[in-house]
Order: C-alpha cells, then structure tokens, then sequence
C-alpha cells in the first residue's frame, strides 16, 4: 500500500507543473487579444427627396361603343326571303341586308294604282259637269244651287285624287321597305332572324340586327364631380376654336383588357349637359382612332388622362412614409447621419411614389427602412437608385456581393 501511494503522487507530481503551464499560455494568449470594438451605427438605405415635372393622371373605366350604332329594323311586317351579307363583315351604305316579302305590298300598290285612277276618272267627269253647267248658270238656265253643286263635286273629285295618289306613294314606300338596305358604312353583326321568320311584330324580331361604325371606336366613361372638375379645366385650356380638343394637346390613353395600350390617342367629342343626380356622376364620350379594326364595341377599356403638370414637383417612395393616427411622417436624414421624424402633407399617388404638397425640401434625405428608425438616433445612410416608378434599381446589398465576389 506504501509504495501504491509513492506512485500515485510521483504521477500527480509530473502533471501538475503541465497544468500549471498550460493556464500559464492561455492566460498570455488573452492578454495579447485586443477587446472587441463596440459596434456602429446602423447601415439604413437613404434615397434623395426627387423634385421633377409631374403629370397628373386621372385613371377612368369605360366601354366601347361604335362612333354611330344603328339598328336595322323591320319596317313592315313579313317573312325574309333573302339574307344579302356575311355576319360580322364590313358592309357600305346602301348595301342589301334583307328582303321581306314583297307579295302584299305588290298587290297594295295595284290597289292604290286602281283607286288613282278612279279618282281621276271621277275628276274628269266632275269638270266636265261644271264646264256644262257654268254657261247655263250666267244666262240663267239652271240654278245656281246647281252650280254650286257641280263646284262642289269637282272640288270634291280633286282632293279624292290627291288622297289616292298619297295611298300611291304609301303603298310604294312600304314596298320599298320590304328591301333592307346597308344604313351607313361599318361592321354588320348577327342576325336575329332568318330566312323564313316572320318579322316585324312582337314577340316577332323588330330590331334585325346592328351595324357598327368602329372608326373611329368611341369610348363613353362616367367621372365624379371631383374628377370632372379636374377634368374639365384641362379640356378647357386644349379647347380649339371648333370646340373640341386642340391636337397639340397630350390626348387620351386606351387601356384594352389586356392591358395592351392602344397606339391611337382619343380626344372627348361629348359630354352630357349635368351631373346625374342619382349617381353623381358625369358622363362624357372620347373618339380614338381605329383603322384596322382592333377595338370593337362593347368592350371593357380603361383610360387615362393627363389632367395636369405640377412644375417642380416633390416624390418620395410610398414605403418611406408612415401613418399615425391620419398623420403622414417620414425620417429624415441629415449628413451627420442623424434622424429627425417629420410630418408631411401627401398628394396624389403616383405609382410607387406619393407626391408631398408640404413637409419636405428638395435636396433633403429621407430613409426607406422605417421600421428600424426613431427619432434622434443616428445612422450610416446608404443611397439607393430608383427608377421613374419609384423602385428601387439595385439593393446596396447587390453591390457588396458584387465586391466581394471580385475579391475572391
């Protein structure tokens, strides 16, 4: 057991100058190692306050309507016998639609045609009567109770001829009808009748079918009395000496359904006389130019109008500017890099932008990353490029990947 003992502390004794060395190493490694920094003010992305010409644009939804729509209709009752045109094609004035049975309408007109020539028949004879009588009556003969008789039936006689010649001229005036005829230059749509139908009496088709003028296409849209206001003036300064909208001015923007642009600008060529009580609404009409056919009536379009240009006007990023209780603030930044929360009175939206009616100064910094500021404290701004809408163009962050990749 005595000499166990020796041998556990010969061990203990060899190990212990190792410890004592080793706490010795890490003890003047520490000592060497400088304290860590304290850490910096934080990197917040700044964008410069834009100062620019901004045009207004008022945003309107409308739907499309031919130039002129007009309804062909069935003037006389009867059944189609011919369909003249493709559905759906363009058509000119004057151009066979359709033909209604002329049948009764022939055999109108030879009644009428009798009934002229009775009453001429009959006008004859009444003057003839009258060139007898009238000598007779100036030397005394007959009396003149007679002569006003015989007056009387040719006067009579003359206007039964009249009234027979008008039964004429109806009878050939609904024959006439029985030929439906292009009534201008567009684009024909469906038929509701076909050949063989009777037309022309409820519950029968009356209107048969539609032509469509499509250039120019015309767009009808309805505005609040805010927006009419805004509207008004601007077509008011463009108004031409004719009463129109002058061409120099900017114009009218088509949106179709797709969102496609339609190349042509459109200038209003109508507007209702008031606001409509009921809605409050006001309703006008834009022609656009449509030469090959695009844009067809009753569709869905949405338009756009400069309503005006503010002349140095100042931006700033939606995202920069934060609501409390319906007040609006940003964070300015200032070159020292110190944060001074600012109220600010707010436009219109301008995409991703608002426009600032007062708060702000051209020149000034605001900081995009609300969220993390207060007021007061201080931070290392980064710039950031924005494009026309009011992106962001490329993150900082972007750039020091890029550096850093070129490094290594």
């Amino acid at each position: 057991m005595a000499i166990e003992s020796r041998g556990s502390w010969w061990r203990k004794a060899r190990v212990a100058p190792v410890l004592v060395g080793l706490l010795a190493f890490l003890a003047a490694v520490a000592g060497c190692s400088e304290p860590a920094p304290p850490p910096g003010p934080p990197r917040i992305q700044t964008v410069d306050v834009i100062q620019r010409d901004q045009p207004i644009v008022l945003e309107l939804v409308g739907e499309t309507r031919g130039s002129a729509d007009i309804p062909v209709r069935a003037r006389v009752e009867g059944v189609i016998q011919g369909m003249h045109f493709s559905e759906g094609r363009e058509v000119e004035e004057g151009d066979p639609l359709y033909t209604i049975d002329p049948s009764p309408f022939e055999s109108r007109v030879i009644e009428a045609q009798a009934y002229l020539a009775e009453a001429r028949t009959m006008l004859a004879k009444a003057k003839a009567d009258l060139d007898r009588i009238q000598p007779l009556a100036e030397m005394g003969a007959v009396s003149r109770t007679m002569l006003d008789g015989a007056t009387a039936q040719r006067d009579a006689a003359r206007a039964a001829l009249q009234a027979a010649a008008a039964r004429l001229k109806l009878a050939k005036i609904e024959r006439g009808y029985t030929k439906i005829a292009a009534p201008i230059d567009g684009r024909i749509g469906i038929s509701e009748a076909r050949v063989g139908e009777f037309v022309g009496r409820e519950p029968n088709p009356v209107v048969l079918n539609f032509v469509s003028r499509t250039d120019p296409i015309r767009v009808r849209f309805s505005i609040d009395e805010r927006r009419y206001l805004v509207l008004a003036r601007h077509i008011f300064r463009t108004r031409d000496k004719d009463g129109g909208e002058s061409a120099e001015g900017p114009g009218i923007e088509l949106i179709l359904a797709d969102g496609s642009v339609h190349e042509h600008r459109g200038r209003t060529v109508a507007t209702d006389a008031a606001i409509d009580p009921r809605t409050g609404t006001f309703t006008l009409e834009a022609d656009f130019p449509n030469p090959d056919g695009l844009v067809l009536a009753g569709q869905f379009a949405r338009l756009r109008a400069v309503a005006e240009t503010r002349r140095n006007a100042l931006l700033v990023p939606q995202r920069a500017v934060s609501e409390l209780q319906g007040r609006f603030r940003v964070y300015v930044v200032a070159d020292d890099g110190k944060v001074e929360l600012r109220d600010v009175e707010l436009g219109r939206k301008i995409e991703r932008l608002q426009l600032v009616d007062s708060g702000l100064k051209a020149g000034e910094r605001i900081a995009l990353d609300v969220m993390r500021l207060r007021a007061g404290m201080t931070v290392e701004p980064v710039m950031v490029e924005l494009d026309e809408s009011g992106a962001v163009v490329r993150p900082p962050e972007a750039d020091e990947a890029a550096t850093e990749a070129a490094g290594a």
